[in-house]
């Protein structure tokens, strides 16, 4: 079978829901909503560019279940239905062309910067290191009242996702964010039922599953973006992932897709990897397989891909179903109608690099710059492949501080 005949076989999820092709869009913070966190026009233009390039599922970026807790300026906040109306225009624009559209949730928890946020909370009061804490301040440990509140908040977001017409939902459990936190011990060291062994530290993303579930029913898609692993001393291990994995998998999950890596380790940025995952360009395919030889999910691996040819490797090994894209369709979204013609392509993306190496080593510059790409098309523009870094992160950084302070005036 020719990698093209692969990528345009229909899946068919858990819940019913059919993905036309086998590509996906991983999600890409967009930060496109108003400084009162509304969402905006530019949504549905951004989407609406995406579904035509032939994508067969797209992820949005996060979207927070709590207007309190912001991982960035100009975030997306959906608690109520105030905004109905503009999140059905992003949600028509985005299904176009038979796309499965979902909605990834997210609560950042104690990965909030400071300068935005009144406050921050996890699971335990844990500082991050040296190096972030300037960003970073300690978190407050959330009371049971307020974690079951959370878990509420999940639900009712995911409830509102469907009433807009997305077709589906993440949990973004990976990174580093709240759900994240919760199952890592080292960011987790409470010693009641949500803290101390893997069942109970996993119990805040079961119960935030449940509560999704029990709000859109069994027929609407309910997905996952999950670690394989911290990177991190003391973290969630890649056995304990399989383990989540497991549980996800027999509570019916739909789709989990493969990541890795949290602010202090940022494995998901590429910024360092193995030879052999330069051959085969996923960063997390190794983990992909050994989930496959035990858990029949549906699985999506990002990071990495480039070429037709190892995305074609990739699908024949039968170690993920969904080839998950991301970085490549902010510089050319036609990307996926390529893959799916049959043409040997591969993308032009590049590691995106200052000569700074604290910001380099973070991979600070790629995601301003990368987002600054979701920023033109949204605004009807193409792309822009040849931008400077520097330039793009000067630019990046003078804008969103502009934004941090407005949007923590509003706030405060």
């Amino acid at each position: 079978m020719t990698h093209s005949v692969a990528l345009t076989q229909p899946l068919t999820l858990p819940c019913g829901q059919v993905l036309k092709n086998r590509l996906g869009k991983s999600a890409m913070s967009e930060a496109l909503g108003t400084i009162d966190n509304k969402p905006t026009g530019a949504l549905a233009v951004l989407y609406g560019r995406w579904a035509e390039g032939g994508i067969g599922l797209c992820i949005t970026g996060n979207v927070m279940v709590d207007s309190r807790a912001l991982g960035e300026p100009n975030n997306v906040v959906l608690q109520d239905d105030s905004e109905l109306a503009l999140l059905t225009e992003w949600a028509q624009a985005g299904t176009a062309n038979g796309v499965q559209l979902w909605m990834q949730l997210n609560h950042p928890g104690k990965q909030t910067p400071k300068a935005l946020n009144l406050e921050a909370v996890g699971p335990s009061a844990v500082p991050f290191g040296p190096a972030l804490q300037k960003f970073f301040g300690t978190p407050r440990a959330l009371t049971e009242p307020e974690i079951l509140d959370l878990v509420a908040r999940f639900g009712r977001s995911a409830g509102l996702a469907k009433r807009a017409g997305f077709t589906g939902v993440q949990i973004h459990g990976a990174h580093g964010y709240l759900v994240s936190q919760f199952l890592s011990a080292h960011h987790n060291t409470r010693e009641d039922r949500w803290g101390g062994s893997l069942e109970n530290r996993m119990r805040f993303v079961t119960e935030v599953y449940q509560a999704i579930r029990a709000e859109v029913g069994p027929e609407f898609a309910v997905g996952i973006k999950l670690n394989s692993a911290d990177f991190q001393k003391g973290g969630f291990s890649e056995e304990e992932s399989m383990a989540v994995i497991r549980t996800l998998a027999g509570l019916g999950i739909d789709l989990i897709e493969i990541s890795g890596g949290t602010y202090e380790a940022p494995a998901m940025s590429g910024t360092r990897r193995k030879e052999s995952t330069e051959l085969r360009e996923a960063y997390f395919l190794d983990f992909a397989e050994k989930v496959r030889a035990e858990v029949d999910v549906p699985l999506m691996v990002t990071g990495g891909f480039r070429s037709s040819e190892a995305i074609a490797a990739a699908l024949a090994s039968g170690a993920l179903d969904v080839v998950g894209l991301a970085r490549p369709l902010a510089v050319d979204p036609d990307f996926p109608n390529a893959l799916l013609s049959g043409e040997a392509v591969t993308s032009p993306i590049r590691l995106i690099t200052t000569g700074i190496k604290f910001i380099d080593r973070a991979g600070l510059a790629e995601v301003t710059w990368y987002a600054r790409q979701l920023h033109r098309m949204g605004a009807g523009k193409p792309p822009k492949p040849d931008e400077s870094a520097l330039l793009a992160l000067v630019k990046s950084f003078s804008s969103m501080g502009v934004r941090t302070f407005r949007s923590r005036r509003l706030r405060a």
